[in-house]
């Protein structure tokens, strides 16, 4: 089968999206299948930094396009950068040659899917819609945009004909599917499977060997990590919130890992209230992604209020993978809530519950090495019994026929 991939984020960006379709990429390959990806130029973040226009990884042919490159410093530059991505993407598929038989789009930009979708039904071709995420209803929840605003209207109307169009529809949980549902996919042509963790093996090492703790001098603190992107649908307020109640407490280091359009919130926190309990470090590569989250002692994972079934922050898998305990701040019931219930032993609070976090995160400073190291071990047990990234794989792969 000849598969058409079309994504704004591709290897070697470090986005979860791109890492994940850089996955399944190399597993259609491996299956035998024979794989296309058109991408952009240029990275998530680092718009200062370009990629070849024509590039190959392990059986996967990569074309990369140009956009423009003005950045996330404004709305209306992250609307043009948007715009011409769109543009000139669809363009090119509109004029490629049809020597594929279906073609495969995330929600990386918004907009790609609709495009995509109209050009497949123009052409006649099946599409798989993996649904990372979902507009307006994000950017609504996340306080972007009004609920019958124009913008949300014209994104509702989009986001349903993707949705209604698509051959196939991949949601990442039980509430994600129940929404889709409810805007018009079809319960038959939609497959249910979580993300993977992106990580490549896994530091068993000693805890304060870790050479991601020992080259930033984490010492014997408690690390208490944010790693991923600091996007408007991770509310980061009341981890802050709670870094400045424990700012005399000598125990508890706050690290921030990544980037993205809320990582200047965290510095101008940390710099207005002069807290040196928190650092901040920038993306890791994906080979340094085991040290750097096992350099941690608990790893965060936020879903803001009013966004279950609207985004899947996989951040809780990595920490699982790793085997760390997590602590998980958002609504009662999510689909981290549906995993961390089977698990003893992690912290969850709501948005606001400063108090309980502060108190929580005590507790937790009180236990045995022993003790913490358990809680780690049953979230690795869990993972690897769940969460095998070639399984999970397989269950999208498995459907590309049906």
């Amino acid at each position: 089968m000849r598969i058409l991939i079309l994504t704004q984020v591709f290897y070697p960006d470090t986005v979860s999206v791109s890492q994940h379709l850089t996955d399944i990429s190399k597993h259609f390959v491996a299956e035998g299948h024979h794989v296309e990806v058109i991408t952009s130029k240029y990275p998530y973040e680092d718009k200062d930094t370009s990629y070849p226009v024509n590039d190959e990884l392990e059986g996967v042919k990569i074309t990369r396009v140009w956009q423009t490159k003005f950045g996330k410093k404004t709305i209306i530059h992250r609307l043009v950068d948007y715009f011409t991505f769109n543009f000139v993407i669809g363009l090119k598929f509109l004029l490629k040659r049809k020597d594929f038989d279906l073609v495969f789009v995330s929600t990386s930009p918004p907009f790609l899917s609709f495009i995509t979708t109209l050009i497949c039904k123009i052409r006649n071709l099946p599409v798989y819609f993996w649904v990372m995420d979902l507009q307006p209803e994000l950017s609504i929840a996340s306080g972007l945009i009004k609920e019958k605003s124009i913008s949300a209207r014209f994104f509702s109307v989009i986001g349903n004909y993707s949705i209604r169009r698509a051959s196939k529809l991949i949601s990442l949980d039980r509430f994600m599917t129940k929404y889709l549902i409810s805007r018009g996919g079809k319960p038959e042509d939609i497959v249910t499977t979580p993300v993977w963790p992106v990580i490549d093996g896994n530091y068993d090492g000693d805890r304060l060997s870790n050479p991601f703790r020992k080259a930033n001098d984490f010492g014997e603190k408690i690390v208490i990590m944010y790693s991923g992107n600091h996007a408007y649908v991770h509310p980061l307020d009341t981890l802050l919130n709670v870094a400045e109640k424990l700012r005399n407490d000598d125990r508890f280091l706050f690290v921030f890992v990544g980037g993205g359009v809320r990582k200047i919130d965290v510095t101008e926190f940390k710099n207005k209230q002069k807290l040196d309990n928190i650092i901040q470090l920038p993306f890791q590569p994906r080979d340094q992604i085991k040290y750097s989250l096992s350099s941690a002692d608990i790893q965060v994972v936020i879903l803001g209020d009013g966004q279950v079934g609207y985004t899947h922050p996989n951040k809780v898998y990595g920490a699982l993978f790793v085997g760390r305990p997590v602590l998980y701040i958002g609504p009662k019931e999510s689909h981290v809530s549906d995993i961390l219930n089977q698990i003893p032993g992690n912290i969850s609070i709501q948005h606001g519950e400063t108090e309980e976090l502060k108190n929580g995160l005590e507790a937790f400073a009180r236990l045995l090495d022993e003790e913490r190291i358990e809680i780690g071990r049953l979230n690795k047990s869990y993972a690897i019994s769940n969460l095998d990234p070639e399984l999970l794989m397989k269950n999208i792969s498995q459907n590309l026929k049906k």
